[in-house]
């Protein structure tokens, strides 16, 4: 399994057009064959932070998605949007396991 963490600093000036665009991305990936989960939201602390947490089946999945046309559209459209260096982490993950609270 694949996990992405993207982490990416949005001027305030764009912080409306950069939610519009990620509620796209994130309708558009979900429908993706192997995208097993795709979530965008800001942060709690920090409303001008957008956070990405994303899992694929494998790696296959995850490269389709960023090959994919809306992915492509976002990617071209993120600097503009952006106040600061996005962060954004790869895992690949042998097993997991749900945890009981």
């Amino acid at each position: 399994m694949i996990i992405i963490h993207a982490t990416f600093p949005i001027d305030p000036d764009e912080r409306e057009r950069a939610l519009e665009l990620a509620a796209d991305l994130v309708a558009e990936t979900t429908e993706e064959p192997g995208a097993i989960e795709y979530h965008a939201a800001t942060d709690l602390e920090d409303e001008t932070v957008l956070r990405f947490v994303e899992r694929y089946e494998d790696a296959a999945a995850f490269e389709a998605h960023a090959d994919s046309e809306h992915f492509r559209s976002f990617a071209d459209r993120l600097p503009e949007l952006l106040d600061g260096e996005p962060e954004v982490m790869r895992f690949e993950v042998a097993d997991a396991a749900e945890l009981e609270l």
